[in-house]
């Protein structure tokens, strides 16, 4: 199931149609559920979860939102600062990625609450493995990808001070065109539900909510 969230255009017709998304600007997921908020370097992944969760940016674990665990790969980045400082940037992102992936699979094996995750990207290994553990523990994975042009990506990582080389850049963008095409197609296994936001969509989002309705109406 993918949908896409309402445009400034559609009518309120359309936009009450999309599966999940409510008018007053809520996404809301069965109780257990991992959603994982993907985009290019820079798309405004942290700026959202910022804004959604009064996150600071100064976090180093994973912060505690009602029945939801938040996490952005910030948080293992700023834990493992005062350590790696010596060694080349290049060196620590394998460090950071994994403490952030295994932070990810602690929440879901952790069971019952929901979890809210930054990645970059929904490398196929990862998604199929966090997708084992949460039907493992009875939930399931989905997606919302930010999806903004290169241009506006890269202004991003110049706001926040950290730009990605041209090439690594250039191999994200070819990578996220694929996924948000196939998202588009209708799917993107093994995701139980896919949303695409635009840049005005995620300014409207107001809530990312796990609860029983949205189970309900999954089932019914």
């Amino acid at each position: 199931m993918t949908r896409e969230a309402p445009r400034p255009t559609e009518t309120r017709e359309q936009a009450a149609s999309s599966p999940g998304h409510d008018l007053t600007g809520d996404l809301r997921y069965p109780p257990g559920s991992l959603v994982l908020l993907a985009g290019l370097p820079g798309a405004g992944k942290s700026t959202l979860l910022d804004r959604l969760y009064g996150l600071r940016g100064d976090e180093k674990g994973p912060v505690r939102a009602g029945e939801a665990w938040v996490i952005d790969s910030r948080q293992s980045r700023n834990w493992w600062a005062p350590y790696l400082a010596s060694i080349p940037p290049r060196a620590r992102t394998p460090i950071v990625y994994l403490t952030h992936v295994w932070r990810i699979s602690r929440a879901l094996l952790g069971g019952g609450r929901g979890t809210v995750a930054h990645t970059r990207g929904t490398w196929p290994h990862i998604l199929y493995g966090f997708a084992w553990l949460a039907r493992w523990m009875g939930g399931e994975v989905h997606l919302v990808l930010l999806d903004v042009d290169p241009r506006t990506a890269r202004e991003g990582q110049l706001a926040r001070g950290r730009v990605v080389t041209d090439a690594v850049f250039a191999r994200h963008c070819r990578r996220w065109q694929a996924i948000i095409r196939r998202a588009r197609g209708g799917s993107l296994p093994p995701a139980a539900g896919v949303t695409i936001l635009d840049r005005p969509a995620a300014d409207r989002l107001r809530a990312i909510r796990f609860d029983e309705r949205s189970a309900a109406r999954r089932g019914g």
